[in-house]
């Protein structure tokens, strides 16, 4: 997939809106692009789990509840801290995007993946709040 800098960002850009949009529409939650707004992402993420049980866990699902989490909690990071989104294709069977800032990578939609597939224990708030005390002293 060749897409420009300027193409995956916007991309991103219009993820993160689409989880906006996404959630007040499915859940009627305000996502407000507020760092505070991180913990409902928290808890939107096992909504979907609530509200649509196994279909949630269906691999195109996953995939898109992932990807626009991802997006809307890596451009807070992005608006926060700084950064750039980034195609990985090292692994040409599972390219993926992070944001990559100072040398780190931030996989924000594989925290998601984790907290609505593996472990729901894990949260994408500390994640958040981790990489941005990496990176602002």
């Amino acid at each position: 997939m060749q897409m420009t800098q300027e193409e995956l960002t916007q991309l991103m850009i219009d993820s993160a809106q689409n989880a906006i949009e996404t959630t007040e529409q499915e859940f009627g939650i305000i996502l407000d692009e507020t760092e505070q707004s991180l913990s409902l992402v928290d808890d939107v993420i096992l909504s979907w789990l609530g509200k649509y049980e196994s279909q949630a866990l269906e691999d195109s699902a996953v995939f898109t509840i992932c990807n626009i989490y991802g997006a809307y909690v890596g451009e807070l990071f992005r608006h926060k801290v700084g950064g750039f989104w980034k195609y990985d294709e090292s692994d040409k069977r599972a390219p993926y995007v992070v944001l990559e800032y100072a040398g780190n990578t931030y996989a924000f939609a594989g925290i998601c993946y984790q907290r609505l597939v593996n472990d729901s224990q894990v949260s994408v708030k500390n994640y958040f709040e981790q990489a941005v005390a990496n990176n602002v002293q």
